[in-house]
């Protein structure tokens, strides 16, 4: 029977997952403006650590956004920078779909990651699921199909930020047994607002209120899934929540439909179903009894 502590935190990340779909969508809606990257992620930390500060004043409990680590938090925003950077820039050059199909690299990392640092058992059988997970991803980008140059600066920002996230997912199941969901939402967005607006004092863009609310959703709907993502973190494994990451390839290819009108082509559509089913079949060995979704404790720091 599964944990009750267990079902709410893979609710939790689902909700983050389709919340950062959402955050992803409309940072596309912004770089087709020709906004630089530097402004919308200056923007992007601002509204998250607005968004935190006034949920903390509702809440009168802003003391939840102190961090009680201040290095290792340094660290995890370093790496949350990096990946938000290349998110922004492989958005520009990707589809919503493929974009997802990519990052799906990182799960397998993760689960790989939390086996080596984090003691997180690793069966063959998840092993080989991971594996085809991973080839589903080949068939999708079929590089022997002819890329132009702009897919592959796409290409190269996306395996970037999954070393990122990969890294920054484990860090983060660390992490979350001593800081608030909030204090890390808000110190990684204050490094981002710092960061963007720094440059932005060399060269800036005026955009139109368009693009000011579009702004806006961005920095509410990431930190709003941020939220989400740590509290999820908090009652299950770093790999377990990573496997829910596969969900945002439907959520991501709807967005697309639905905004764009982009029909993924067949080499698209062959490696999301075998990156899929692999997803499908590792939830199926949790629930057979496997250390996993329901029955893998969290891991504490030494």
């Amino acid at each position: 029977m599964p944990n009750p502590s267990h079902l709410r935190a893979m609710a939790l990340a689902l909700a983050g997952f389709t919340l950062w779909v959402l955050t992803d969508t409309a940072i596309k809606l912004v770089g087709q403006t020709g906004l630089p990257w530097y402004e919308v992620l200056a923007f992007l930390g601002l509204f998250m650590a607005l968004f935190l500060f006034a949920r903390g004043l509702v809440r009168r409990d802003l003391q939840a956004l102190r961090p009680h680590r201040l290095r290792p938090q340094i660290l995890r925003s370093a790496l949350d920078l990096g990946n938000n950077i290349c998110v922004i820039v492989a958005l520009r050059h990707l589809t919503l779909t493929l974009f997802y199909i990519l990052i799906f690299l990182a799960p397998i990392t993760v689960a790989l990651l939390s086996s080596l640092f984090l003691r997180e058992r690793l069966s063959w059988r998840k092993l080989l699921a991971i594996l085809a997970g991973f080839a589903g991803v080949v068939i999708a980008v079929h590089p022997w199909g002819g890329s132009r140059q702009a897919d592959w600066i796409g290409y190269t920002a996306c395996f970037v930020c999954v070393a990122c996230f990969s890294v920054n997912i484990v860090w983060s199941r660390v992490l979350t047994q001593t800081e608030t969901s909030e204090s890390l939402t808000l110190f990684s967005g204050t490094v981002m607002a710092l960061v963007g607006f720094g440059i932005m004092l060399f060269h800036a863009v005026l955009f139109t209120p368009r693009v000011a609310a579009l702004l806006i959703a961005v920095g509410v709907l990431c930190a709003a899934g941020s939220l989400c993502f740590f509290a999820a973190l908090r009652d299950t494994t770093a790999a377990n929540v990573s496997q829910l990451h596969y969900t945002q390839l439907v959520t991501g290819t709807f967005m697309a439909w639905l905004v764009w009108h982009q029909v993924p082509g067949l080499e698209t559509v062959l490696g999301a179903v075998l990156i899929l089913v692999s997803g499908l079949y590792i939830a199926a060995l949790a629930s057979r009894g496997q250390r996993g979704i329901w029955l893998s404790p969290p891991v504490h720091p030494d």
